[in-house]
């Protein structure tokens, strides 16, 4: 268990900065992007693909770090509902087993839509770039989503009482 954790930790230590430096860089795009048009009356030509290149692994890489922080959105309805702790377990288990079915339903889609990619060598307009490069975002990210779905499963079953957003979780 020691040698998950290390790794989530490195993972994440790897990540942050990654998400802060593409972030910026999009912003910066953007910014550059709607100077160009709307003072200079030039676009920048191609800006647009690598904004959605990078707004892809963007959002992927966010949302695998929101999954392994339980930050995600949630409709915890129960925990409102009722107050019996029984209920509000079987209800985060059986959320969490349905969340599960579908990352890896998510995993199979992700990964047929990046062989589909390879196979037909698609690429951007202008640097032609290969549309596999944003769509393996997609299939990194639903790997992360059934990782950390299988965790909170086995921490659910095992009592363990994680909630959702948890800066103490068992993973840190």
């Amino acid at each position: 268990m020691h040698i998950l954790r290390s790794l989530d930790a490195l993972l994440v230590r790897i990540i942050h900065p990654i998400l802060v430096v593409v972030g910026l860089a999009v912003a910066l795009m953007l910014a550059i992007g709607i100077f160009s048009r709307a003072v200079l009356g030039k676009p920048v030509f191609g800006l647009e693909e690598i904004m959605l290149l990078a707004v892809m692994w963007f959002y992927m890489l966010g949302a695998a770090l929101a999954s392994r922080d339980r930050s995600h959105l949630s409709a915890d309805f129960v925990q409102v509902m009722s107050s019996n702790p029984k209920v509000r377990r079987a209800a985060s288990i059986v959320s969490t087993v349905i969340s599960l079915g579908v990352a890896v339903m998510f995993v199979t889609w992700s990964w047929s839509l990046f062989a589909f990619g390879l196979e037909r060598g698609q690429t951007t307009a202008v640097f032609a770039i290969p549309w596999w490069v944003s769509q393996v975002s997609l299939f990194v990210a639903s790997i992360a989503f059934v990782i950390y779905l299988v965790r909170d499963l086995f921490l659910e079953l095992s009592g363990a009482g994680i909630t959702s957003g948890d800066p103490l979780s068992p993973m840190e």
